[in-house]
């Protein structure tokens, strides 16, 4: 049964003004009540010439800031009451302004990643009941209208294109037309965002998020991070996902400081920007770090202001993370947890090394964990070890019209499973040491073998599929097809890649390796033999051979 949002009556809805509040930085908790677009609000007011994104485009103010909200806001209240809007923007103020300009219009928002295809996005917009497509004049070189054409055409039910610049909003190809009122309007412990996880298996689900709950995620980082008033933040990882936004949209504006952000990362740009911004806080995946440690370590090396780097996504290496120290002076920190649970555990800047570099750090304070050993809770004295379960304000209330995966997400009595096996000691620090999902995790990207088997399968040459990760030194693990094909047909990695671009596949499920065998290993049981796949996949020169290079 997943948890059920605080009542209205909740006391801490009705809060001293902004103005009233402590410095953010002295008491962040007392700031968890504040939407971001209230927020926004007031530093256009008091800060309105003050930059609050820097980009490789330029710097959008506060005041410009909340002036594009504005008109987002308005173009939504001039349709006839769209109850759901897609969002698809680059990583840069205009998502930002998008997001916010929803909430102020009380239209609920579906997000998801720049470089989502076509047929993920397709899927999204069907799931969410998404009307309105909010997105860029182009994006994966297609235009508003094309990209809508072709969503329309694979089911999902757009009616209207709202295009955001930087200086306009536009609906439909034209000025949007008078706003109406609100229909309703939000509130911090209102289901107002969702975003889309690949979860274990089938196709995306969808997230719910409420703003109390990234807001109080934001609060426990700059906490563990002693952050300052005076940080720049840089942000390179996805705006639409957890860790994006509480870095990039919940973060700055609290702080009332600037982030820095890009529309495609680039490490070696990456550095420059963090130099030529004099950022002191970086949010970044851990192969997003390790490609810069790469691409211009002397770079790293000469920022004079990065305090610490937030990291995560995948399993955090701590030869590199001890190297990034090394280089920047910077201290590595992170969060265990998920899309769905928010932050289960979290590293500080107060840590001695081996819980900061060695563990996923302590039980976050906001957050109950229960461990379960096949249905059986382990309890102290020692080391429990099994699978973890929280409640919290930091969780989600669970997945979007979906009461099959609430079931198996929450247990019985509310508690949110994670995926993962876990190992917590007497001190309360966590060590991840296995999953139970069948996940491949690429450079943060959490990828469902399930999902891309499902895509793969349908190649009229395959057989027989199963899909593995392959240990790589930059990516953590690389996506490999393991094959059996059709009597008589041949497949190259270039021929499958090649087909399931053109049936509009986001790129993270695209295999990068492939192995084509004879006979699938399979278990006694009539299911394919993972572990042994995994063996092959992984052995010197698999992948290698029928790579199609």
């Amino acid at each position: 049964m997943p948890p059920q949002p605080p009542a209205a009556t909740d006391p801490v809805n009705s809060p001293a003004p902004i103005a009233a509040l402590p410095p953010f930085t002295a008491d962040p908790m007392a700031w968890t009540h504040l939407p971001v677009s209230d927020l926004v609000r007031h530093r256009a007011a008091v800060q309105p010439d003050d930059p609050a994104y820097l980009s490789p485009g330029g710097t959008t103010t506060w005041a410009r800031y909340d002036a594009l909200a504005d008109a987002v806001r308005d173009a939504a209240l001039a349709l006839p009451g769209p109850a759901t809007a897609l969002v698809f923007l680059p990583d840069t103020a205009e998502f930002h302004a998008a997001a916010v300009g929803l909430y102020r219009a009380g239209v609920l928002t579906v997000a998801t990643g720049a470089r989502s295809g076509v047929a993920e996005l397709a899927h999204i917009a069907s799931a969410s009941g998404a009307a309105v497509l909010v997105t860029a004049p182009a994006m994966r070189g297609m235009s508003a209208d094309a990209l809508a054409g072709e969503l329309r055409s694979r089911g999902a039910d757009i009616a209207h294109v709202l295009v955001v610049e930087p200086d306009r909003v536009t609906v439909d190809g034209a000025a949007p037309g008078r706003p109406r009122t609100p229909a309703r309007a939000f509130t911090v412990d209102d289901v107002s965002y969702l975003n889309a996880t690949s979860g274990t298996t089938g196709l995306p689900k969808l997230v719910t998020h409420t703003q109390r709950r990234w807001a109080t995620f934001a609060a426990i980082a700059c906490r563990g991070a002693d952050l300052r008033p005076d940080e720049t933040i840089a942000s390179f990882v996805p705006a639409p996902y957890g860790f994006g936004m509480w870095t990039a949209h919940f973060l700055p504006a609290q702080l009332g400081r600037p982030a820095v952000v890009t529309d495609r990362f680039d490490a070696a740009a990456a550095v420059g920007l963090l130099a030529e911004h004099r950022a002191t806080m970086l949010g970044a995946v851990s192969t997003q770090f390790r490609m810069m440690l790469q691409a211009d370590p002397d770079g790293l090396a000469r920022l004079e202001r990065l305090r610490v780097m937030y990291t995560g996504g995948e399993a955090v290496p701590r030869a590199e993370a001890e190297r990034f120290e090394s280089v920047t002076g910077a201290k590595v920190l992170q969060f265990y947890g998920s899309n769905e649970a928010g932050g289960v555990s979290a590293t500080t800047v107060f840590d001695d090394d081996e819980t900061r570099l060695g563990t996923g750090g302590r039980i976050v304070a906001e957050t109950r964990l229960r461990i379960f050993d096949g249905g059986r809770e382990v309890t102290g004295p020692g080391v429990r070890r099994g699978q973890p379960a929280v409640r919290g304000p930091l969780v989600s209330l669970g997945y979007f019209r979906d009461d099959a995966a609430d079931a198996e997400l929450f247990t019985d009595d509310g508690w949110m499973l994670l995926g993962d096996v876990v190992e917590v000691d007497e001190s309360g620090r966590l060590r991840v040491v296995g999953r139970l999902a069948d996940l491949i995790i690429r450079g943060g990207k959490n990828i469902s073998a399930a999902e891309v088997e499902d895509l793969v399968r349908e190649h009229p040459a395959v057989a027989m599929v199963a899909a593995v990760g392959v240990p790589d030194a930059m990516f953590g693990e690389r996506l490999c097809a393991v094959v059996t094909l059709a009597p008589g047909a041949a497949l190259t990695l270039d021929g499958l890649t090649s087909w399931m671009r053109g049936r509009g596949i986001t790129r993270e499920y695209l295999p990068e390796r492939l192995l084509v065998l004879d006979a699938m290993p399979m278990a006694a049981g009539g299911k394919i033999a993972k572990a042994r796949v995994r063996e092959l996949a992984g052995a010197p020169g698999a992948g290698r051979a029928r790579a199609g290079s």
